[in-house]
């Protein structure tokens, strides 16, 4: 096999996933703007719900803590906290490029995950069932779309600099479970529906995959994974 053809067949797979979470996330925004999920997202927040007026979030109370600490790793401080690390990571370690690569994917992912939400101006789960402080629009979720869109291109970028096949999928995978709990979390806390999510995860898997294209394309990191 050619060095053309392997090169080809090894952007095919990240173009397909791409192109399948965009086709996901339109899928999903289109059966939301038709009304077509309330009633399923109505019943998944019913089944978390208990207590006499089915307001309180199933199961212990250290489960609604943990929840509660989960879903901060979606918020704000804790995603910009971890790509002022990983920035400086990469500076140091001198891998300028991706550095800013890396600091354009979150503030662009953020651009996109705001426009989404003026946008489509869907209304969050009634405020009874908030398990913690949630505001503004409900699709995409902001907390989910934000950590997939920033755990998985930061470990997709720091799999360039790993030599070996185990330890980049281990940091892929890592990042793939954080921004799942993520998402659980919120529809959990009962902020989201679980429409909110799905799209969340479909956005931002599809603006990390495009983000490992880009840098691909620029070959960063390429020496050290050799």
């Amino acid at each position: 096999m050619s060095v053309r053809h392997h090169f080809e067949l090894r952007l095919l797979l990240p173009f397909l996933l791409m192109g399948l979470a965009t086709w996901g996330f339109l899928e999903i925004a289109g059966e939301v703007m038709e009304g077509n999920l309330r009633a399923v997202d109505q019943l998944i927040l019913q089944r978390l719900r208990t207590g006499e007026h089915g307001q309180t979030p199933v199961g212990p109370v250290w489960l609604q803590e943990a929840m509660r600490d989960i879903t901060a790793l979606g918020g704000p401080a804790v995603l910009a906290l971890t790509v002022g690390a990983v920035w400086g990571y990469l500076v140091m370690a001198r891998q300028f490029a991706m550095s800013w690569l890396a600091l354009g994917s979150a503030l662009g992912g953020l651009l996109v995950a705001s426009g989404l939400k003026l946008v489509f101006s869907q209304s969050r789960p009634d405020a009874t069932f908030h398990a913690t402080v949630a505001s503004g629009y409900s699709f995409p979720s902001g907390h989910t779309m934000m950590a997939a869109v920033v755990y998985l291109t930061l470990a997709a970028l720091l799999a360039r600099l790993v030599p070996r096949t185990r330890l980049r999928l281990y940091v892929m995978g890592f990042a793939a479970l954080l921004s799942g709990l993520v998402g659980v979390s919120r529809v959990y806390l009962g902020v989201h529906w679980a429409s909110d999510v799905a799209a969340g995860w479909a956005a931002g898997a599809a603006w990390a995959l495009l983000c490992w294209l880009v840098a691909d394309r620029l070959q960063l990191g390429q020496e050290r994974s050799q």
